[in-house]
């Protein structure tokens, strides 16, 4: 029986256990999206998962719009992921880059008062997180089929820049309603060129994406991230299965490392899924690792994994409070709470001063 503590290969990656840390954002970087040294200590506390997928990364500025996340355009913010793999590595741990486009969910004043952009004239529901609060989301233009193919460039771009920060890979976020995702789901795209209608099409975008970051640096050391199972973000689809089914196949015939599902349960504590996750009916589309993720404990981990549903399955906020979650999970040691006011803060506090269990141990004795 497949066990949460067995090694995997994972493309290029061989990870000693199947825990992995999932992408979270916790805006700890500088209004100039570069990493701070706090970060490098986060990163490398969390060393012992099999593999730490990071949190969101803009490959341009069109792209970010959320408060002191970071990117991996500029030279600096290479530099500045640099010192975060080399921590990550020194430890010991494995860690990729995780690239995002945001699309129409970013908010005019991270573009000088320029148009967000998506696959469609759309605005995004609720409010966007900006340096100044919440402020509502404001009407995306459609991008036309020039500037998506500079999209795709940019993604490029930033799978050799994460190569150059020293990232043992990348995940294309295609998932949560972001730019991928728009062009993936009917909700979204309401387009009638190549790029929207059929499913074929809607999964077009998708597909020369990851196509393009293979071809710069191999398949083996890339996954993708997708969202099946329910509305994320105002983002959603008619009848999802067949669209995630294509796009499974796709990406199993480019012959990606693995493939993440973010799939909230009917009953989920932070997102809640508008269907029975879909990834049992997922398995046969894709060919390689199938990572499984959102509202896991190790007991429904393992059952899964045991059932073959998944290979490997991706941890959030347990993270965030339990730097070395796998060692708890092995020795059977509960897990910390963590404090919701503290993730998107700038400080320390709430991020890079969480025991391990033999420190919190020792603190009490």
């Amino acid at each position: 029986m497949t066990s949460l503590f067995d090694p995997i290969q994972l493309g290029a990656i061989k990870a000693p256990n199947r825990i992995l840390m999932a992408p979270m954002t916790r805006a700890r970087g500088t209004r100039g999206h570069v990493p701070t040294p706090i970060m490098v200590d986060y990163y490398a506390q969390r060393a012992s998962a099999g593999l730490i997928i990071s949190e969101a990364i803009g490959i341009n500025q069109l792209g970010l719009g959320w408060p002191y996340a970071t990117g991996l355009w500029l030279p600096e913010q290479i530099a500045g992921w640099r010192k975060v793999t080399d921590a990550v590595h020194e430890a010991g741990g494995r860690i990729i880059a995780q690239l995002w486009q945001m699309g129409r969910v970013v908010h005019p004043s991270f573009l000088d008062g320029g148009q967000p952009v998506s696959a469609s004239a759309t605005t995004a529901p609720s409010q966007a997180h900006t340096y100044d609060g919440k402020k509502p989301y404001e009407e995306a233009r459609a991008l036309s089929v020039d500037e998506i193919a500079e999209i795709v460039q940019h993604f490029r771009d930033g799978a050799k820049n994460a190569m150059e920060a020293g990232f043992d890979g990348v995940q294309l976020h295609a998932a949560n309603g972001y730019l991928i995702d728009q062009f993936l789901r009917d909700s979204s795209n309401f387009r009638d060129d190549q790029y929207g209608g059929s499913i074929e099409n809607r999964v077009r975008f998708l597909r020369e994406t990851t196509q393009a970051v293979v071809d710069t640096i191999g398949a083996d050391r890339t996954g993708v991230r997708l969202s099946p199972n329910g509305e994320t973000q105002g983002v959603k689809d008619s009848d999802p299965l067949p669209v995630f089914i294509a796009a499974a196949e796709a990406l199993s015939e480019i012959g990606i490392a693995h493939l993440e599902l973010r799939e909230p349960p009917l009953t989920g504590t932070f997102g809640v899924g508008d269907m029975d996750p879909l990834a049992s009916q997922l398995r046969s589309a894709f060919k390689g690792p199938l990572i499984l993720n959102s509202d896991f404990d190790m007991a429904r981990a393992q059952a899964e994994l045991s059932a073959g549903i998944g290979d490997a399955v991706a941890f959030g906020r347990p993270f965030i409070s339990n730097p070395d979650m796998p060692y708890r999970l092995a020795e059977g040691i509960p897990l910390a709470p963590d404090d919701a006011t503290t993730w998107f803060t700038q400080g320390p506090e709430g991020y890079i001063d969480y025991p391990a269990a033999a420190q919190a141990v020792a603190k009490s004795a």
